[in-house]
């Protein structure tokens, strides 16, 4: 609908309320799909490439300056270079993936398991008094903390990296879940109990959809503790024959006093946890809350 249009739905006295309503809004909705590249580039991609920027450029800085030996703080070309001998040496995505592939794993494990604690703690005021001080004390815990029990109970091995990630996570999202669930309006489940919907019917068609913001977010979170609790276990509990993760990848370039390598490895881990952030959950989470009408889309 162009503009003269519009104008002239306004001005038409024979057309109601409703309709030059409906015209304005889907002159919006034209407005938004046909939003330039250009625009979402300089408002989405930007910014964040200046902020890579500029950090590089005060790294830099620091640097050419001397604050410190170059041992201590090598140059972001150094890193670079390290960077690439792992790609020469066809490394890179493999100890990337390593990592990645444990991280999933362990978060779709948390998932399973913190999903149907989250509704038990939520809906059964019993559970709720014993178990929920236990998850909230369990997410303020340093996943770290975990590593030690870990090794003592499963030894050096990938099932302790899995024990340390659902600590880590699991409480997490549990607690997600019901941050969510308490933020639903009781009349949507006196009506899915009105239609029928109770029980685990109630909980998947009413509960869980209603709730799926605070869930959302409850996952978000859960994935940068499963992150964390896997570096955390690759650091200390990995071993050369559990194949060669960022977290293993970090203290071999400690142990050789490899600076580059460490400043390297704390990239790699830092980008992989937020494009995992950006890929998935952002993207997710915008939608629901756009459909839920709770986001506005800027002009």
């Amino acid at each position: 609908m162009s503009s003269t249009d519009t104008t002239t739905l306004v001005k038409d006295p024979g057309t109601d309320t409703a309709s030059v309503e409906a015209g304005l809004d889907a002159l919006d909705s034209v407005q938004v799909q046909r939003t330039p590249i250009g625009e979402v580039l300089r408002q989405k991609v930007l910014p964040p490439v200046l902020g890579v920027l500029l950090v590089i450029g005060v790294w830099q800085l620091a640097f050419s300056l001397e604050l410190t030996t170059p041992d201590k703080l090598p140059s972001p070309a150094d890193v670079w270079s390290s960077l690439t001998d792992l790609w020469y040496e066809g490394t890179l995505f493999s100890i990337i993936w390593t990592s990645l592939w444990r991280g999933i794993s362990g978060f779709v494990a948390a998932v399973v398991i913190g999903t149907p604690i989250g509704l038990l703690v939520a809906r059964v005021k019993p559970v709720r008094a014993a178990l929920g001080p236990v998850l909230s004390g369990l997410q303020s815990l340093p996943s770290v903390a975990w590593v030690p029990a870990a090794v003592i109970w499963l030894g050096i091995n990938n099932s302790a990296m899995y024990a340390v990630i659902l600590l880590g996570a699991v409480p997490s999202i549990a607690n997600g879940l019901v941050s969510g669930v308490d933020q639903v309006p009781p009349i949507y489940l006196r009506a899915g109990r009105t239609l029928g919907a109770t029980g685990l019917a109630g909980a998947r068609h009413v509960l869980l959809p209603a709730a799926l913001p605070g869930y959302l977010a409850g996952l978000k979170q859960g994935w940068a503790f499963s992150w964390r609790s896997l570096m955390a276990a690759e650091l200390i509990a990995s071993s050369p024959d559990l194949g060669l993760g960022l977290g293993r990848y970090l203290e071999n370039q400690r142990e050789f006093n490899d600076m580059s390598g460490v400043l390297l490895g704390i990239v790699l881990i830092l980008v992989v946890g937020v494009a995992i952030d950006l890929l998935v959950f952002s993207p997710l989470e915008r939608r629901v809350l756009r459909n839920r009408g709770l986001l506005v889309t800027s002009r």
